[in-house]
């Protein structure tokens, strides 16, 4: 399965903005797409309350994850992106 691990370097965490963009990109995607955290929760990205409750904060790290398929590493990527702003 494709996954990534991401350290987040949002500014001020993971709040509203960005976790409707983790939840759009999830429902665009063909499968499932699972956030784990380093205390072992996890939550489907495509739903932003189940995001939002993590209350993920700057330097926290998380692991991505869905089935493979032809976008799937496209659909990571983004979603890194995401969290990891460059």
């Amino acid at each position: 399965m494709p996954r990534r691990r991401v350290t987040i370097s949002a500014h001020h965490g993971v709040h509203a903005r960005p976790v409707a963009e983790l939840a759009r990109l999830a429902i665009a995607h063909s499968a499932p797409v699972t956030l784990a955290t380093s205390g072992g929760s996890v939550v489907e990205l495509a739903s932003i309350l189940a995001v939002m409750d993590l209350a993920l904060a700057e330097g926290d790290v998380v692991t991505i994850e869905t089935s493979a398929s032809a976008d799937a590493d496209a659909v990571l990527d983004a979603m890194v992106e995401v969290l990891a702003p460059r």
